[in-house]
């Protein structure tokens, strides 16, 4: 059963829900399953994860320190690609319906709103 905030039930939930200047997705529940792929990959080789964890870590320093187009960053993204092709993709995948009503839960959050201090003095949109 899907609610309105919650136009995809499966196979990751996505929630969407409007904020003072647009929208917010809740992906936690597709975050739910990379963090457990990290963790089956940590139970079945914890010093392989946790070198390429620290290797995330100083090539991402090194990114920062040398800009975006550096070796470095280079070098960052395509760790950050090897693992997530282990503990997931990074793509959440939407089906049949449930891609229409995600359409449809962001294009009614994204109609424009009366600012909150227009409302009070009555003012129009």
């Amino acid at each position: 059963m899907t609610t309105n905030r919650q136009p995809v039930t499966g196979p990751s939930r996505i929630y969407v829900d409007p904020t003072p200047t647009g929208i917010r997705l809740d992906v936690s529940d597709y975050l739910r399953t990379v963090l457990t792929g990290l963790a089956q990959a940590a139970d079945e080789d914890p010093q392989q994860l946790l070198a390429d964890l620290l290797e995330l870590a100083a090539l991402a320093r090194a990114a920062h320190a040398e800009g975006s187009d550096s070796h470095a960053a280079h070098a960052r993204d395509a760790l950050v690609d090897s693992l997530l092709t282990e503990v997931g993709d990074g793509r959440i995948p939407v089906y049949g319906a449930q891609a229409g009503r995600l359409r449809d839960r962001i294009a009614e959050l994204l109609v424009p709103r009366p600012v909150p201090a227009q409302r009070e003095r009555g003012e129009a949109a």
